[in-house]
């Protein structure tokens, strides 16, 4: 059962590459797939008429890139997010991401201790399946900020400072961070097996084919929905 349920980090990043070689798919379409799908996520658990306020914690890599594509995406479904992107990379493709947001006039911010407190709830896409252990500054600080909130926490594909395969780290930053809700792209991952919130699954454009493939199923998505509620 295990084998139709949980993607793990290594075939996950071996689909990705399978999606973008022969699948046909550009990195920009899957970015922008998966923003999509943790946008519709943040709606569907924590909707802009109580929760408007958003920050959007952004890392460094393609995880970060799925925040930078929710983040504009939350500002048209009608909420106000403000990004926190520490570690900027060169790459075209992040910097276009950023140029959408400041032509939106999102605001992006160094302090995040200050947003975090003016915030209704947080959407963290620091570290996705490729992460490997330990955090670098800032990021231990900001993992042990996320702990300590009482504000709602939706995470992007893996609870940030997670083991991809492992889950929750033993001890230190991260040993006792449980976001509110799951956003599990194109399949779960076996850490999802540790998290007890609302788990999501955004994927809607997997072929039956390829799912068969790789070892997991392809749920029934209601209606139009980018994302599938997993029980």
């Amino acid at each position: 059962m295990a084998s139709r349920l949980y993607l793990s980090a290594k075939n996950a990043a071996a689909l990705d590459g399978e999606l973008m070689s022969t699948g046909g798919f550009s990195l920009d379409q899957l970015m922008e797939l998966a923003g999509l799908s943790c946008a519709q996520a943040v709606y569907k658990s924590y909707p802009p008429s109580k929760y408007s306020k958003v920050l959007v914690l952004v890392g460094p890599g393609n995880n970060g890139g799925d925040g930078l594509v929710a983040a504009r995406h939350l500002k048209m479904f009608g909420y106000t997010p403000t990004v926190y992107y520490p570690k900027r990379p060169k790459r075209d493709i992040y910097q276009r991401l950023s140029v959408q947001l400041e032509t939106l006039a999102v605001p992006f911010t160094d302090n995040i201790e200050t947003a975090i407190s003016d915030s209704n709830q947080i959407l963290d896409a620091l570290f996705g399946f490729s992460f490997t252990p330990p955090l670098r500054d800032p990021f231990p600080a900001v993992i042990s900020l996320l702990e300590q909130t009482d504000k709602p926490v939706v995470s992007v594909d893996i609870p940030s400072s997670w083991s991809v395969d492992s889950g929750p780290p033993e001890s230190g930053p991260g040993a006792n961070f449980m976001p509110k809700v799951l956003v599990s792209l194109t399949a779960p991952k076996p850490a999802s097996q540790f998290f007890t919130g609302k788990h999501f699954l955004g994927g809607r454009f997997v072929a039956e084919s390829v799912a068969e493939k790789w070892g997991f199923d392809v749920p029934k998505y209601p209606g139009i929905d980018q994302v599938v509620e997993l029980k």
